[in-house]
C-alpha cells in the first residue's frame, strides 16, 4: 500500500477542481471555495492579510485563544482593532455585536470563532450574521472546528471569508484546508495594496492565476496524498449523511455534559449553558483544590490514547476538556473519558459515582 502511494501520478487540476467543489457542495455555498496546500492557519492567516490593512478598522470577536490571534494579525496589518471580549465560559451575542457597531460606526470587517474547540463554547453565527451584513461589513468567520459538528452555511449567513480544515469533526487530514471567499471579499482583496501576492499566504494568487483562468492550472504541485484524505473523508461524510455526522457530534457533548454533571466530586461544566457549548469539545471545570493537568495526566495514565488534554496556558489549572470530535464522537469514547475522569478524581479522596455518570452519559445519547 505504501509503495502504491509513492508512486501516484500527479493530481490533475480536474481533480484538484472537483474536490473543491465537493466541500463547496459540504458548505451549501455559491462562492469560490479555494483549497490551501496547508493547515488552516493558512487559509486563516491569509485571508486576515489580503482583506485588511491601515484603512480597516475591525471588531475582533474573542472568546477564546483564535480570536486573541485573529487581533494580533489584524493589528500587525496596521488595522484597527476594536476587541470585543466575552468571559470564555459563554458566547457573543447579537446584541453585544450590534452594540460595538452603535459605538463604532467606522468598524468594516468582523472576525469571529464558530467553535472555540480550546474553551468549549461555539458562537452564534446566524445572529451574528444578520447584524454584520445590516451594517455592511466584512464578515470573516473561523469554522475550522465547526464544520461538520453544526450546520456551517457561508451564504445563509452572509460570510464573506469562511475557513474551514478537516482535522477536527471532519476526521480528515490536518495538512489541507479551504476558505470560501465571496464576491465582495474578492473586491476587498484587489483593492488592498497591501494583500499578499506571490506568496504562499496569497488568496489572491489563486483567484487570478487558478479560478479566472477556469482552474486549468494548477499554481504549484498540490500536496496528493492530503488531497486525496480530504476527498476520502468527504466522501465519508456523504455517505454517513452531514446531518448524522452533526447528531453524532450533538450526542457525544449532551452524553459527556451529563456524565460529568452525574459523576461529582465538585466537577462541573466549564460553559455554563449548555446551548453555548460546543460539540466538538466538553471544557469541564476542575474541582476546587486540584490541578486541571494533574487530574488529565492521572487519566491519561492508564490510557494515552483518550482523547482528554488540559486547558492551554492558564487554563492549564482549571480546565479539562473531552475531545469528542471526528472518530471520537462515539459512545465507548465519552464512556471511557468520563471513567478516567471518574478514578482521576477518586485518587485524590474525592467522592465521585463514576456507574451514575456512565448511565447518565448512556441515557443522554440521542
Amino acid at each position: 500500500m505504501t509503495h502504491l502511494l509513492l508512486d501516484l501520478p500527479p493530481m490533475s487540476a480536474a481533480h484538484f477542481a472537483s474536490i473543491e467543489d465537493r466541500v463547496a457542495r459540504l458548505l451549501s455555498t455559491t462562492q469560490d471555495v479555494v483549497l490551501m496546500q496547508g493547515e488552516a492557519l493558512l487559509p486563516l492567516e491569509g485571508a486576515i492579510r489580503a482583506t485588511a490593512g491601515p484603512g480597516t478598522t475591525a471588531l475582533n470577536v474573542v472568546t477564546g485563544p483564535y480570536g486573541q490571534t485573529f487581533g494580533d494579525w489584524l493589528r500587525d496589518c496596521g488595522a484597527t482593532v476594536i476587541d470585543l471580549t466575552v468571559p470564555f465560559h459563554t458566547a457573543v451575542t447579537a446584541e453585544q455585536v450590534r452594540s460595538a457597531f452603535a459605538e463604532h460606526p467606522e468598524i468594516d470587517f468582523v472576525s469571529l470563532v464558530h467553535a472555540e474547540a480550546a474553551t468549549g463554547n461555539t458562537n452564534p453565527v446566524a445572529e451574528v450574521g444578520e447584524v454584520v451584513r445590516a451594517h455592511g461589513a466584512l464578515f470573516y468567520l473561523d469554522a475550522v472546528a465547526s464544520v461538520g459538528a453544526e450546520p456551517v452555511l457561508p451564504d445563509a449567513w452572509g460570510v464573506d471569508l469562511c475557513v474551514i480544515g478537516a482535522q477536527k469533526a471532519m476526521g480528515g487530514p490536518a495538512g489541507v484546508s479551504a476558505v470560501s471567499v465571496s464576491e465582495r471579499a474578492w473586491a476587498r482583496m484587489a483593492a488592498n495594496p497591501r494583500a499578499p501576492r506571490r506568496s504562499y499566504l496569497s488568496l489572491l494568487d489563486w483567484k487570478e492565476r487558478w479560478i479566472d483562468g477556469g482552474r486549468k492550472a494548477l499554481l504549484h504541485a498540490p500536496a496528493q496524498l492530503e488531497m486525496l484524505a480530504l476527498e476520502a473523508c468527504v466522501e465519508r461524510i456523504d455517505a454517513a449523511g452531514l446531518d448524522a455526522v452533526m447528531g453524532r457530534h450533538a450526542s457525544a457533548a449532551a452524553a459527556t455534559r451529563a456524565g460529568a454533571v452525574a459523576l461529582g466530586g465538585g466537577l462541573e461544566p466549564y460553559v455554563r449553558d449548555a446551548a453555548e457549548a460546543a460539540p466538538v469539545a466538553t471544557t469541564l471545570r476542575a474541582p476546587s483544590g486540584t490541578v486541571a493537568s494533574d487530574l488529565v495526566a492521572r487519566a491519561l495514565s492508564a490510557d494515552p490514547d483518550l482523547p482528554l488534554a488540559a486547558g492551554g496556558g492558564a487554563l492549564a489549572g482549571e480546565m479539562i476538556r473531552v475531545n469528542h470530535y471526528g472518530p471520537q464522537a462515539r459512545p465507548g469514547a465519552v464512556r471511557a473519558s468520563l471513567a478516567a475522569l471518574g478514578a482521576a478524581l477518586g485518587e485524590t479522596g474525592l467522592d465521585v459515582d463514576t456507574d451514575g455518570a456512565l448511565r447518565a452519559a448512556d441515557a443522554a445519547w440521542r
